[in-house]
């Protein structure tokens, strides 16, 4: 018989992986656009999609240790990851450079809401650990969105 304790283990563990995905699938967007911005403002865009990207890759491993550590298995492919994130693709190599920072500021938005939904998930089941870490996440995620939404105004 499952305790409260498993079902918010299960769920903490189930959002990690939702987590997982979505930095994956964010960092390998983040990435494409680094790669195929164009327009007069394609240095500093450049340099700050690469920023992003390395920022969120750094993440990758962290978040999935912390399955590892709770006794649960990670994603374990590109279509593991296709199923579980929230992060829509986008193949165009023809977007504008605003489009392109609009996007990434949407998507980072919404990794923002589900690092906040995991931090209660994390409290729930007693993981100080995660819930600290989400902590740093979160002001991270937030930052990019703010300096990307800043290249906007």
């Amino acid at each position: 018989m499952a305790t409260s304790g498993d079902n918010s283990k299960t769920a903490l563990i189930d959002g990690l992986n939702a987590l997982l995905a979505d930095h994956m699938a964010l960092y390998f967007k983040t990435k494409h656009f680094h790669w195929h911005v164009k327009g007069p403002r394609f240095r500093d865009l450049h340099l700050l999609f690469d920023e992003h990207a390395a920022e969120i890759q750094g993440q990758i491993d962290l978040i999935a240790e912390r399955v590892r550590k709770n006794d649960a298995t990670t994603l374990t492919s590109i279509g593991s990851v296709a199923k579980a994130t929230q992060i829509a693709d986008q193949d165009s190599t023809d977007l504008s450079a605003e489009a392109m920072v609009q996007e990434l500021a949407d998507d980072n938005a919404k990794m923002v809401a589900s690092l906040k939904d995991l931090k209660a998930l994390a409290d729930e089941a007693g993981d100080n650990a995660t819930d600290g870490m989400l902590d740093d996440w979160t002001d991270m995620a937030e930052q990019r969105v703010w300096f990307l939404k800043s290249t906007l105004a």
